[in-house]
């Protein structure tokens, strides 16, 4: 019974998120530019290591957990 509020309230976040990142394509946009996020560009090399974003992300989530939880 748990497991499939857990699913359904997943489910329910990824619908709002993916309308978000489809109708508003730039309020995502920081993603990425942060300070502390590593971004290396050098001819024919690409590297992003988006730290502070992943962090904040992760922040945010645990945050939402928590208070679907109680």
């Amino acid at each position: 019974m748990e497991a499939g509020r857990v699913l359904l309230y997943l489910g329910l976040f990824l619908v709002v998120l993916g309308a978000l990142l489809l109708y508003f394509p730039k309020a995502f946009s920081w993603f990425g530019h942060l300070p502390g996020d590593i971004r290396i560009e050098r001819e024919g090399l690409k590297v992003y290591i988006p730290l502070a974003s992943s962090l904040l992300l992760s922040l945010i989530l645990s945050l939402l957990l928590y208070l679907l939880r109680r």
